[in-house]
């Protein structure tokens, strides 16, 4: 008897592969493609602008074996399931394999599905569809705007300035974002400013009171006071006068929660409050949705598809949400409606919200089953998923006017009376900021107020502040430039071909950047025009909802783009970077070393190449002695890219530490401390000693620099 077939299913990775095979049984048959199996040509532009764009398809090399395996298998299937992932480049890659197994595009064999669960999995199976053309259009459209920009402008780089260089549609317009917020700060003039406020009390039923008020106007006026001469004649007329309560103002102030995760909001949220690159968020948030194997469960996608820029959620997951947290948290949590957020003007809302597949599945319940790093960021996304659903917290307010003859001083306080959704999850902010919360005076009008101190504080106004990973993806996003998916990738890729460093989280632009940024801001100004870049973001989103054909988009770029590369290429003169000189000096040549940028970052070499071919890493060294011998720390990368802090000392002294250490003992057992991030983002320093766990705030200006 002729053994049945089975059917085939094809995904993109081999860990969800696994992940649904478990789902499917014996019946089914999963294959990974490993991402694209086809793409243009490396070796070539791959497009042909004389014959209306028509691109070149091959099949990318090393995957030869893989699309032979899957062939096999499709050959002795009863029926092909196209699985990647539900979005345009997901659709490309199911087209692409369409074509390589010779399935017909107006076959239904395409199935998708927001979560790898085994309800949603065989759910798909069930209601398989056609190829959405729109979607594969539009990837086809930037695809070609890529390679068109990449390959035309990225050779002309190369023999102008450097080779090696690139230029990208998206990264160039990142990369002069950093340049410009560098040239502001550059400019930047800081102007003196003075904050004026008195040490003020009242007495009720003979007890005092204290709290303290700022300057509110002199003579009626709002003052600006830019020196220290006009400081001091506010201060003393302050500390000549009698002041009064004249206007008491009580209210209930109403914070509500954040809605729960897009892509950018995450890599924004795991950059303030887990210090992850954009990268290595996307990397193990890939993890948890692929599928992890949990004690006593087996393979589970734990959150929902990670590229996203909607805040929906489903009305399944919804309805087990408000079922959820009134039993764990209490009905006082819980709102009597449903909280309503709306997205981004410009989203795609192609899929719901990032969430858990599963709001019983706790991170504490599922902790051993996950890595360090999973255990954090799935806790992030589950916590800011409840969160988002909670009873807004509640404030008292207090606004009291204090006046005097001639000034008047104004107090401004609050006091939570209700946690509600702060008890699980409050969101991060870029920059440090002063909370408002205090005790409230009991004040009422007519009262007088006793003045025990002035205070005058110099200030200057500050510079914007350098972006960070996170404040650049809000930037991109905001300016509608790039996708959910591009984020990750286009923070990498400036990065990683020197035009951008990052030191102490926040982002420079070198000097090879700048002179990238210059002439393409010269010569090829649209490309870098934020505008633009977002226009053509919107042409491509009509591609795929079907109101523009997608060679129009190219027909309208590509000739205004080719005079300009021709009178580039006449009027753009070459550029000499030097390299930036080390101290380190070559101890095979005696010349000082110069740094270079390879295909793993920053490098040591000898100048004198190729006569001589020395190289040497570059060390980081921290500011912390090593605790067993008192030599220097390093900050090194471990084999799987994470970072660790060991001594400079090894292999004499093995001396490892996952957490970085500071330059203090711990004041409670004396064991050297480290630092480490509390859920609200600051920045604290805790003793490594597990018994003794001692922690304190880090000193201002490491938690702001950071």
């Amino acid at each position: 008897m002729p053994t049945a077939k089975q059917k085939l299913v094809i995904v993109e990775s081999p860990a969800k592969a696994r992940t649904i095979s478990r789902y499917l049984g014996k019946g089914y048959k999963v294959e990974a493609s490993q991402g694209h199996v086809c793409d243009l040509p490396k070796s070539q532009l791959g497009i042909d602008p004389d014959n209306d764009f028509e691109l070149k398809y091959i099949t990318i090399r090393g995957r030869g074996e893989i699309l032979s395996r899957i062939r096999k298998e499709a050959h002795n299937a009863s029926q092909i399931y196209f699985a990647t992932d539900p979005d345009r480049e997901g659709e490309a890659i199911s087209w692409h394999l369409y074509h390589v197994l010779n399935v017909n595009e107006a076959k239904a064999c395409r199935i998708e599905f927001n979560e790898v669960t085994k309800k949603a999995v065989q759910a798909a199976i069930k209601h398989p569809r056609k190829l959405d053309m729109g979607r594969i259009n539009a990837q086809q459209a930037r695809r070609a705007l890529d390679r068109l920009v990449g390959y035309k402008i990225s050779p002309l780089l190369w023999v102008k300035i450097k080779k090696g260089l690139s230029a990208g549609r998206v990264q160039s317009v990142a990369t002069r974002m950093v340049v410009d917020r560098e040239n502001e700060i550059q400019a930047f003039v800081p102007e003196e400013y003075w904050e004026i406020s008195a040490d003020c009390s009242v007495s009720v039923k003979s007890r005092k009171y204290p709290f303290t008020a700022k300057l509110n106007t002199v003579d009626g006026e709002k003052v600006q006071i830019t020196g220290e001469e006009q400081a001091n004649g506010i201060l003393k007329l302050i500390e000549s006068e009698s002041f009064t309560v004249s206007d008491v103002r009580k209210k209930e102030r109403r914070k509500m929660p954040a809605p729960p995760f897009t892509t950018s909001s995450l890599q924004q949220e795991a950059s303030r409050k887990l210090n992850f690159t954009t990268s290595r968020t996307m990397q193990v948030v890939q993890q948890l949705y692929e599928g992890i194997e949990l004690a006593g469960e087996g393979t589970q996608g734990l959150v929902t598809y990670i590229r996203t820029d909607s805040v929906r959620i489903s009305s399944e997951a919804m309805d087990a949400l408000r079922s959820f947290i009134p039993e764990h948290y209490g009905p006082e949590f819980l709102p009597a409606e449903k909280n309503e957020y709306k997205g981004r003007k410009n989203a795609q809302d192609a899929h719901e919200a990032i969430r858990p597949t599963d709001v019983t599945r706790t991170p504490e319940s599922i902790k051993g089953s996950l890595s360090r790093e999973q255990f954090q960021l799935y806790r992030l996304i589950y916590n800011r998923f409840v969160a988002s659903q909670m009873a807004p917290a509640v404030y008292q307010t207090l606004t009291a006017d204090l006046s005097g003859s001639r000034v008047s001083l104004r107090f401004y306080g609050e006091h939570k009376v209700f946690a509600g959704f702060t008890s699980l999850y409050e969101e991060g902010t870029d920059e440090q900021v002063d909370t408002m919360e205090t005790a409230l005076p009991p004040l009422e009008a007519k009262q007088p107020v006793t003045i025990s101190g002035t205070n005058g504080s110099q200030h200057f106004t500050q510079p914007p502040s350098r972006f960070t990973e996170a404040s650049l993806v809000r930037t991109l996003e905001e300016n509608g430039i790039g996708r959910p998916s591009t984020y990750a990738p286009t923070i990498s890729t400036i990065i990683s071909r020197g035009y951008v460093s990052r030191e102490k989280k926040r982002l420079y632009p070198t000097e090879l950047g700048i002179m990238v940024t210059q002439m393409m801001e010269t010569y090829f100004k649209e490309i870098v025009d934020t505008d633009f870049t977002a226009n053509m973001e919107t042409q491509l989103d009509e591609v795929e909802e079907g109101k523009l054909d997608w060679k129009e988009v190219l027909r309208e770029f590509y000739p205004a783009f080719e005079d300009t590369l021709k009178l580039a290429e006449q009027e753009i003169d070459r550029v000499t970077i030097q390299d930036e000189v080390s101290d380190v000096i070559c101890d095979q040549c005696g010349s000082r070393m110069v740094y270079k940028m390879g295909r793993y970052g920053k490098f040591l070499a000898c100048p004198n190449f190729p006569a001589c071919r020395n190289t040497k890493p570059v060390l980081n060294y921290i500011d912390a002695p090593c605790p067993k011998c008192g030599k220097k720390l390093l900050e090194k990368t471990s084999k799987k890219n994470r970072r660790f802090f060991g001594c400079e000392g090894y292999p004499d002294c093995d001396f490892v530490s996952w957490e970085k250490p500071v330059p203090k003992s711990c004041p409670k057992c004396g064991q050297y401390m480290v630092e480490k991030r509390n859920g609200r983002g600051d920045l604290l320093y805790l003793c490594s000693n597990g018994n003794c766990r001692y922690k304190e705030l880090a000193p201002e200006e490491e938690n702001t620099d950071e």
